[in-house]
């Protein structure tokens, strides 16, 4: 233990903010407290009333096993030197001022909120639609209780061949009974029963089989299906590897090459099943049709050829031919970005923080950082990686709050160490209502309580009234 510290002493605690509660920010949380005693208390900030972030409103809902991880954080949730502060909004109801002047370090896990665009004409026609989106909805999360899909269609595209296009497929190709007893949204799960006439899901890929960027978990998932074929064209898997280039893949994409090239050789379409999932690669939306009702009924796609360059990296090219689908419901999966917040530095071409190893630097031009504030998880390095990915990358950040304040004195602005009650008092003043983790306790208990009485592991609350009736009222 070292015990030379100026800041982080009993005498002069390190204080810290994390804005955000998803991955990223709890096992920031874990990093610090794990380093205990020189960081004494950590405040988490999150717009939403609940906390985990992706996990809670990301995660598919089959996905439970992936879930399980909530229990790591609600046990860091119950350490004294922790406090959670929810439906609390940076840039709305506290600034970056009130953090600085509150904070020694700010560590800023806000994640990605939004998604990347295709720019391709049509884009923005009813029935074209983010994964974004669609994930929201069928998660309850309350940004998108008021979004609409035309579900009940003979043909879906989803654009992207990622984990979260492997999510979205599985949603609408899977009996929906079996997703009953998860913690789906029950107006999402009606919806999905009422659906009738959905045959085929087209996933489309501009890269080939081999850049597929689903785990192979996820694909065998979509293979494994009770209502739904995976058909696989073996013109779609038509490609002679060189050794070197089998060489160079890691073990997901041999698994995933293995097993897409078992299933093209598999008769297509023989099984019964009422609906197909069929995958697309080397192809490209460049432009979606409206039909008669002025909603998309068409995706129009240009087949494209790989080159690599000199790093040996496969890169889609167009090769002038195109090609049509029948879809009246689009779904695009094509990434995440971050939405800029008002006093925090953001790269717009990358949709981060700009950061150099976790520290925010003030422009994409400077490697001159701002004293004092970090980033982690997708805010730090983009939407990579699995939820896992996120622990290695805050303890990383960790390590560099934990250099620059070890020995250090306290910063100006700080140097006095507001009291502990300095945030709530300075929160009521405005007159927002925050959630505590006790509340949010509370809210937990409720859910748990409503799904079982449904047989459902979990019933989540939907509108912020509802939230704020379980928050313990403070004078």
């Amino acid at each position: 233990m070292n015990t030379d510290f100026v800041i982080g002493t009993e005498r002069r605690p390190l204080r810290v903010a994390i804005v955000g509660s998803g991955p990223g920010g709890f096992y920031a949380l874990q990093s610090l407290l794990d380093r205990a005693p020189w960081c004494a208390t950590c405040d988490m900030f999150d717009r939403l009333p609940t906390p985990y972030g992706l996990v809670r409103g990301g995660v598919a809902p089959d996905h439970a096993n992936i879930k399980a991880v909530i229990k790591v954080y609600e046990k860091l949730g119950r350490d004294s030197r922790f406090r959670f502060f929810g439906n609390v909004m940076l840039g709305r109801d506290i600034q970056v001022t009130d953090l600085r002047s509150h904070y020694d370090a700010i560590v800023y896990a806000m994640g990605n909120e939004s998604d990347t665009k295709l720019g391709v004409p049509g884009e923005d026609l009813p029935g074209c639609h983010s994964a974004t989106d669609f994930v929201g909805w069928y998660n309850g999360h309350p940004d998108f209780l008021q979004k609409s899909f035309r579900l009940n269609v003979e043909s879906v595209a989803v654009v992207g061949l990622g984990n979260v296009a492997m999510d979205v497929v599985r949603i609408l190709a899977r009996d929906p009974e079996e997703l009953a007893p998860t913690d789906i949204a029950q107006y999402a799960l009606d919806a999905l029963r009422e659906v009738r006439r959905l045959k085929r899901i087209y996933v489309l890929g501009r890269r080939g089989f081999v850049q597929a960027a689903f785990s192979p978990k996820e694909i065998r998932e979509i293979g494994d299906l009770s209502r739904s074929d995976l058909i696989v064209a073996p013109e779609e898997v038509a490609f002679e590897a060189t050794p070197e280039q089998r060489a160079a893949w890691d073990k997901d994409t041999q698994q995933n090459v293995g097993y897409l090239l078992a299933k093209a050789k598999e008769p297509s379409g023989g099984s019964g099943k009422p609906r197909q999932v069929i995958l697309r690669f080397l192809v490209s939306p460049v432009e979606f049709l409206a039909g008669s009702d002025g909603a998309v009924a068409k995706v129009k796609l240009e087949k494209n050829a790989l080159r690599y360059d000199d790093k040996g990296q496969a890169r889609a090219h167009g090769t002038g031919e195109f090609v049509t689908l029948e879809a009246e419901l689009v779904l695009k999966a094509v990434g995440y970005r971050g939405i800029p917040v008002s006093g925090v530095p953001f790269d717009e071409r990358k949709g981060i923080i700009p950061n150099v190893d976790g520290r925010v630097v003030a422009d994409t031009q400077s490697r001159q950082p701002v004293p004092g504030e970090y980033a982690v998880g997708w805010a730090k390095r983009g939407p990579t990686g699995l939820i896992g990915t996120n622990k290695p990358d805050s303890v990383a950040t960790v390590d560099a709050i934990a250099s620059d304040f070890s020995g250090k004195a306290p910063p100006p602005r700080t140097a006095s160490s507001p009291a502990p009650e300095a945030m709530p008092e300075l929160l009521r003043s405005r007159g927002v209502r925050y959630v505590s983790f006790e509340d949010w306790k509370r809210i937990d208990a409720e859910e748990i309580a409503r799904g079982k009485a449904k047989g459902k592991v979990r019933e989540k609350l939907l509108h912020l009234d509802e939230f704020l009736a379980f928050v313990k009222e403070r004078p």
